[in-house]
């Protein structure tokens, strides 16, 4: 069964129709890394854009002058589209990004009410892609894209970065733009991914994963586009793997 797409306060959901309370949250989008969009090393998002999804639910869109998000639903989970322009007078550098926050649950407003098919407060069901396959997320650490590692190390102030307190930065880099969550049955999986990453992050407040967008090199008025995806289907992180790779392949 396809999956159906809705607005919620922050972004785009997509639910499972035939399961009830089985969805998973875009929220579009939480963090600037190091000049996208906004100057600064690690700056804070948006979320205040003109939200909207097709009548059948099929489709939805979330535009602004210099943001676009288009996600389409499909059996598995929703292919996904974002149009960025640099539409300061600064030319970004090659690891500026941002971060959206996928995350199980009904995540209404005051308090988010976590799936619980999904949550995984003992880090034991969270997974990106490292060197030798999906390796687990354990703790609240930064995997960098192990091909912008250098470039990422080379911002830091004294091995530092002013997120460093929240995300430790881990010497175990990630190879692939994928962060994958089993369900607490290992029936059902879920993932996002994107063509092109910074990094892979998890375990925050909100139980959430966080796979950062690499936009850039970008100069002013240039724009770039990539193409991710969202998973949900039943079946396996081994499956989820695999078809993230007929995808997308591995990027390093």
């Amino acid at each position: 069964m396809t999956t159906k797409l809705r607005v919620w306060e922050r972004g785009l959901a997509v639910d499972v129709p035939d399961q009830p309370g089985m969805t998973m949250y875009l929220w579009f989008y939480e963090w600037n890394m190091f000049g996208a969009f906004r100057a600064g090393e690690h700056t804070s998002g948006r979320r205040d854009f003109p939200k909207e999804t097709d009548a059948d639910r099929s489709a939805g869109r979330i535009t602004s002058p210099d943001l676009r998000l288009e996600m389409n639903a499909e059996p598995d989970g929703a292919r996904l589209r974002l149009t960025a322009i640099n539409a300061t007078e600064r030319a970004w550098p090659t690891v500026a990004g941002i971060i959206p926050c996928f995350a199980p649950g009904d995540f209404g407003v005051p308090e988010p009410r976590p799936n619980a098919r999904f949550v995984d407060d003992g880090h034991t069901r969270t997974y990106y892609l490292g060197r030798d396959g999906l390796a687990l997320l354990q703790q609240r650490e930064i995997h960098l894209n192990c091909a912008l590692r250098s470039e990422v190390d080379r911002h830091a102030r004294g091995g530092r970065f002013v997120w460093s307190e929240k995300w430790p930065t881990s010497d175990r880099d990630a190879v692939g733009g994928l962060i994958v969550r089993e369900s607490v049955n290992g029936d059902w999986v879920t993932a996002i991914a994107w063509e092109r990453y910074l990094s892979a992050q998890g375990h925050n407040p909100w139980k959430c994963m966080h796979l950062a967008i690499q936009l850039g090199p970008l100069r002013p008025a240039e724009t770039i586009t990539v193409r991710g995806r969202i998973y949900l289907f039943r079946g396996s992180k081994e499956e989820c793997l695999h078809r993230y790779r007929e995808e997308f392949g591995d990027y390093v």
